[in-house]
């Protein structure tokens, strides 16, 4: 049997969150053992209750856990697993954890070595493309990478271009360049990404395809030498390069265009003798020439959508494979019904910029009815700077594409997550979109659109809010007739609980703030004063979940919500929102120089340090790196000043709204 297959008993997941989640249940499924792998924070994580058993292999930092190799290997021997799956992410696409399972008597469920390090250095596997007479996009990947060979290159290539890293993918390190002046200072950034996110800083140039898209094809190949393709995956919904939703089959490819680019993926899998399920990554043109982009050598994300145009569990294909089992299927055999799309959960604030955010999980309920939800989340769990931010994926599928997109949108309005913020409200937008709706959203098009505005609560939701912060507890009748009490709210516009902004020398008043009047009218029926018109209630009682029914103005609605202190999160016809009772207002300080702080956006390590006491800054420029849910973001000031004092050093992990440093602001400095 070959090193590379063999039957097996016990599978380890080196993974965590949803795709842990994933591969346990269908291993379990079909009779294998399972072992989780956790890092002190993931203690109470889905997946590792639902392992055969787990094992805490380090501390939060991924660093010292999941991306530890010798910590996997010994998790795996102590519990005698002869098998390991990475899932994606992480470890998953480093020939080191591969060939130390080979070599030491484990099946790594996953293509060899040799392909996942050639595949894994961009720069090398576009040169072997190249020779092999596959198309590539325009580009430099050459070994030189001193800053001024970069340079003449990018010269040579012409404007636009993209700067990428060589090593890694996920939108890391990779940096659009527009203007000639922002060459150094971009290349510079991508660098000191890509060394902290893949260990290293080199970089290769592409001319970027502008109203292009991504699309991507999902193969296979066994041991036996047969290599297949699943069609295609359209992936050109990006923010920040990273994807958002996925669909299958692409709006953009016909019968003709997918049998020639599954063709040439079929191709490239085959040049490196590759083995298991990967991915070859196209762009695809207007005039329909596509290009090789890379190809990711494990499971995709995305890889759902292609499971529910086919029928087939891609997972359970990979542990066929992995075992010595040929592919189940010939080409001739795959059959596509259907269209397909995956939305992506994340814990981020799509109108800060995309930042990600960080915090408790209050209430999680997915959609079960029409859709299908791959999560790594449960009610209580912490969700951290640590990690990658992504929570779950929702998945529907449809006779048509404009079906599935219906009922995709249904299962993303109707997902509950309470507790931190999400781009739940922002996907829900996007599948409403009209360029969306006729299938033409290119690679471009989210990042060339001003960030979405902040969705301001309705009457409605004010007048609930009213309600359920002094209800059930108060008492609606007394002897001098109808009960009522007063609420003041605060509408948290920051829909995380910030209490002040990211600038700031000090906060005057609360933001939003309303004094309301809640009166009960009769049986279960309330009604709230203080806004433009009175709003009528008759609000049922709520279940164990907090979830409850309501009649707003005669209309019923479905309602969830969790006191969380002197906050409540509320979810009300699909919009999320966090109101705040405001403690008595204090007298304001005075305001005197050295007032203007500079707060960390968010928790993360502090990778950079751009500036030290006495230095002048100019309003935008960047003062500090910092590193969140393996991406960086850049820490600028929105006035000029000069910095009187630094509050923090570079390496040092810092918490979110933690001052890192005070400015004399432009006025006081003079």
């Amino acid at each position: 049997m070959s090193l590379l297959a063999r039957p097996f008993c016990k599978l380890l997941v080196a993974n965590r969150g949803e795709i842990a989640v994933r591969v346990v249940r269908t291993a379990r499924e079909m009779g294998y053992r399972t072992v989780a792998v956790f890092s002190e924070a993931d203690a109470d994580a889905p997946h590792v209750a639902l392992a055969d058993e787990a094992v805490c292999i380090g501390p939060p930092p991924a660093a010292l856990s999941y991306l530890d190799v010798d910590a996997l290997m010994r998790a795996a021997h102590r519990t005698g697993a002869d098998a390991l799956h990475p899932g994606y992410g992480f470890l998953a696409e480093h020939p080191e954890l591969a060939h130390r399972c080979t070599s030491e008597g484990i099946v790594f469920v996953g293509p060899p070595p040799e392909a996942m390090r050639l595949m894994g250095d961009k720069a090398r596997a576009k040169r072997q493309m190249i020779e092999a007479g596959v198309p590539v996009i325009p580009g430099y990947h050459g070994g030189a990478q001193d800053a001024a060979e970069l340079q003449v290159e990018a010269g040579r290539l012409g404007l636009p271009l993209l700067i990428k890293a060589a090593g890694g993918g996920g939108g890391r390190g990779m940096r659009v360049v527009r203007e000639a002046t922002q060459l150094p200072r971009l290349l510079s950034s991508a660098r000191a990404e890509a060394l902290s996110a893949f260990g290293s800083g080199d970089l290769l140039l592409e001319r970027l395809l502008e109203q292009a898209r991504h699309v991507e094809i999902q193969v296979f190949a066994d041991t036996q030498g047969h290599v297949i393709h699943l069609g295609e995956r359209e992936c050109s919904v990006q923010r920040r390069h990273q994807k958002i939703i996925e669909e299958s089959p692409s709006p953009a490819v016909d019968p003709e265009l997918r049998r020639r680019m599954g063709a040439m993926a079929v191709a490239v899998a085959r040049a490196i003798g590759y083995v298991n399920a990967g991915t070859v990554e196209l762009m695809l043109c207007p005039d329909g020439a596509f290009y090789f982009l890379e190809m990711n050598t494990r499971l995709q994300v995305e890889h759902p959508v292609t499971e529910m145009v086919t029928g087939l569990d891609l997972v359970r294909w990979q542990l066929l494979v992995a075992s010595g089992e040929p592919l189940p299927l010939s080409q001739e055999q795959v059959v596509h019904r259907g269209h397909a799309m995956e939305a992506r959960l994340y814990a981020e604030d799509p109108c800060s910029g995309f930042l990600p955010r960080t915090g408790r999980v209050l209430m999680w309920q997915a959609v079960s009815d029409g859709a299908r939800t791959d999560a790594g989340v449960q009610t209580g769990q912490q969700i951290d700077a640590h990690y990658d931010p992504m929570l779950a994926k929702i998945i529907a599928h449809g006779e048509s594409r404009q079906e599935a997109r219906r009922r995709l949108l249904r299962a993303v309005e109707d997902t509950v997550l309470l507790g931190l913020q999400t781009n739940r409200q922002f996907l829900a937008d996007l599948l409403r979109d009209p360029v969306f709706v006729a299938g033409e959203i290119t690679t471009d098009t989210i990042d060339g659109r001003e960030l979405p505005p902040r969705l301001v609560p309705a009457e409605s939701m004010w007048a609930l809010a009213a309600l359920l912060r002094g209800w059930p507890m108060q008492d609606p009748w007394r002897s001098a007739g109808h009960a009522g009490w007063p609420v003041t709210l605060q509408w948290e516009e920051t829909t995380h609980g910030e209490r002040e902004p990211l600038w700031s020398a000090e906060r005057s008043a609360p933001v939003g703030a309303r004094q309301l009047q809640v009166t009960h009218v009769g049986q279960d029926r309330y009604r709230v004063d203080g806004m433009q018109q009175p709003v009528e209630l008759v609000v049922g009682p709520a279940d164990e979940d907090h979830a409850l029914r309501c009649s707003v103005d005669g209309v019923v609605r479905r309602a969830c919500f969790v006191p969380d202190g002197e906050l409540l999160h509320l979810q009300l016809d699909g919009v999320d929102a966090i109101f705040r009772e405001p403690p008595v207002p204090r007298q304001r300080a005075v305001v005197t120089a050295g007032s203007g702080r500079v707060l960390a956006p968010m928790a993360g390590k502090l990778l950079a340090l751009d500036v030290e006491p006495g230095d002048a800054v100019e309003p935008g420029q960047r003062v500090a790196v910092l590193e969140a849910m393996k991406m960086e973001h850049q820490v600028t000031v929105p006035s000029g000043g000069r910095v009187a004092r630094v509050l923090v050093q570079v390496g040092e992990q810092v918490s979110a709204r933690q001052l890192l440093l005070e400015l004399e602001l432009e006025a006081e400095a003079t």
